[in-house]
């Protein structure tokens, strides 16, 4: 079994201050971290490659600076489950089309689509592709509440959870 933290939108220290201790818990308990964009700082990716113990893998988001030298996508395979990340910057009306868009370009159907950007929590299959948005980390506006995902692949099966606080 691997497990993997997904999270996103940061926004620290614009609208955030800090990850949340029981958040932190999480992302250094885990075999491998997802973060889908808008760290806003290099000092905030830093703090995540930090907490972790294991691989991460991060997308730039609409409001990262560039000199984060990070993918607009990337893709990685766990236990053979296909994740296709991406921010998912855009427009709010057509986010879910485009992002699954992405992720079949990518990788195909059978890929998991991880991104942020709404700062809502999604885990929803749109045009055949499972697609996972933790939420904001930090409960970033306009986001109601802070959250994360946890996905634990055990061979053929993915177990996704949404985690509060």
């Amino acid at each position: 079994m691997t497990r993997i933290a997904i999270i996103s939108d940061t926004h620290i220290p614009e609208r955030a201050d800090a990850i949340p201790d029981g958040f932190e818990d999480r992302i250094a308990n885990a075999d491998h971290v997802i973060h889908a964009g808008d760290f806003t700082t290099p000092d905030v990716l830093d703090d995540v490659r930090t907490m972790a113990t294991g691989p991460v893998t991060a997308v730039y988001g609409n409001m990262d600076p560039r000199n984060l030298d990070l993918p607009a996508v990337d893709t990685l395979s766990v236990d053979g489950a296909t994740f296709v990340v991406t921010h998912g910057t855009g427009a709010l009306e057509t986010y879910e089309e485009r992002v699954a868009g992405i992720v079949t370009d990518e990788a195909g159907e059978d890929a998991i689509g991880i991104s942020g950007h709404t700062h809502q929590v999604l885990d929803d299959t749109v045009d055949g592709v499972r697609l996972l948005n933790p939420g904001s980390v930090t409960g970033a506006a306009p986001a109601s509440r802070t959250t994360m995902m946890t996905v634990e692949v055990t061979g053929d099966t993915i177990e996704v959870t949404v985690h509060e606080r």
